[in-house]
């Protein structure tokens, strides 16, 4: 037994309890810590740390006739459909699964591939997020707060421009060259840019301060089952797909959050009971030199240990090749997290070089032909090390997600707009009345 094995021992999987629901309630959250239910979409249990977990009133997924990710209405935390076409296109694989000797590799492709019928105009998974999230803040009189390394910032800003939302996104300035949009940027978009030196914890502890203030409300991270929720149907248009839960799921991290979503989403999969009783083994993987999750799984320990895990982290993060997937504030530890994720499938976690990420990526676009994002290259890469090392087996069935891609296919259709930080802010602790 490997020491993360031994930890895990300890580690108590988090399913849904039995709890009822009033009957004019679509869900209710859960604390996977101490129990309590809360009916309003709090972030956080008042007990303790740990994350809550929606609990829908449905135990089984009845698709919507709707488009895109909306189609999974019952299992996301609104009330009203989604009717984008942005959405997870899953198919299954036949040149990359014959280079790598598979014969059950299917792709969960989240990116712009229309000839796929992939209609995620900003390229990445983490637009499943954002029309959740600010689908549930449309008829309020307040803005959202967040902060974000790249992806979700454009994400969230494409889905303001659509829905009229206000928010304000806080950037590193390393950031900057992803934000962009397939419309013209509004003036819902308030883009804080952040200094050279910071990185994108600098860009949270921000967020926060701005947060605080009248008028604003934090969005939530990881603590936001809407986000959570929405990067599960990732999971479900998997296993709907496949009619049946992956044995194995592979996922780059930066946060970790795509993964607990997996995780939740499988074990709704589990209680519906119709799509297989085995939980997907989780297969994450960080961008070397920056993997503090990866250094304390290995080490068999729940908590990041920051001169151990992430020594000199701003360096090591400089050095990404994904720099995207850098969280100096994981939410690892935290009950519910990405340690208890991994736990409770039996997961593994890998590291992949920069060569390594870089080889991945050249592989899958030129075999399955569309160019992908870095992080998406190194989901990739740990597939092909799981290979390599006789962790997945020819016949097994293995859902890759691909995080992000179509840029270049998407410059084929559209337009695309820069969108211009509306504020600069040097460091965290700058006076927010220079910035809002």
């Amino acid at each position: 037994m490997t020491e993360s094995e031994t930890a895990c021992s300890e580690s108590i999987s988090q399913y849904n309890p039995i709890i009822s629901i009033p009957v004019d309630l679509k869900y209710n959250l859960v604390c996977t810590g101490c129990g309590g239910v809360y009916f309003d979409d709090s972030l956080k249990c008042p007990s303790d740390n740990a994350l809550l977990r929606t609990n829908y009133r449905n135990k089984k997924l009845f698709l919507k006739n709707a488009p895109g990710m909306g189609k999974y209405h019952d299992w996301l935390p609104v009330h009203e459909i989604i009717t984008s076409d942005s959405g997870t296109v899953t198919y299954k694989s036949t040149e990359l699964a014959s280079e790598l000797g598979l014969k059950n590799l299917y792709i969960g492709f989240n990116g712009y591939w229309p000839e796929r019928g992939a209609f995620i105009k900003t390229c990445s998974f983490k637009e499943l997020e954002a029309f959740p999230t600010l689908h549930k803040f449309r008829n309020l009189d307040t803005s959202l707060v967040l902060a974000s390394a790249g992806n979700t910032a454009r994400a969230f800003a494409h889905v303001s421009a659509l829905t009229g939302v206000k928010v304000y996104i806080v950037i590193p300035a390393s950031g900057v060259t992803r934000m962009w949009l397939p419309e013209e940027p509004t003036d819902s978009i308030n883009l804080i840019q952040m200094g050279q030196n910071c990185d994108y914890t600098d860009s949270i502890h921000l967020a926060e301060r701005i947060s605080a203030l009248p008028g604003m409300h934090a969005e939530g991270g990881a603590r936001n089952v809407a986000r959570r929720d929405g990067m599960g149907t990732v999971m479900l248009d998997a296993s709907v797909f496949m009619k049946r839960m992956p044995d194995h799921y592979f996922q780059a991290i930066g946060s970790g959050t795509g993964g607990i979503a997996a995780w939740e989403a499988s074990l709704r999969l589990l209680e519906d009971g119709r799509f297989g009783m085995r939980l997907p083994e989780l297969h994450l993987s960080q961008n070397l030199p920056f993997a503090p999750m990866l250094n304390a799984w290995k080490a068999g320990r729940r908590e990041i240990i920051k001169d151990i895990d992430m020594p000199e982290p701003k360096k090591l993060i400089h050095e990404m090749y994904a720099d995207i997937l850098s969280n100096r504030e994981p939410p690892y530890s935290v009950v519910g997290g990405v340690y208890d994720a991994l736990c409770s499938t039996n997961g593994s976690m890998h590291g992949i070089s920069n060569n390594e990420a870089k080889t991945a990526q050249q592989l899958f676009e030129s075999v399955e032909g569309i160019d992908i994002f870095p992080p998406a290259a190194v989901a990739v890469a740990s597939l092909i090390h799981a290979v390599e090392n006789g962790k997945v087996e020819a016949d097994e069935h293995i859902l890759l997600n691909i995080t992000g891609g179509g840029v270049k296919r998407i410059e084929q259709d559209y337009q695309l707009y820069k969108i211009e930080p509306t504020a600069h802010a040097e460091n965290a602790n700058v006076s927010l009345s220079e910035i809002v």
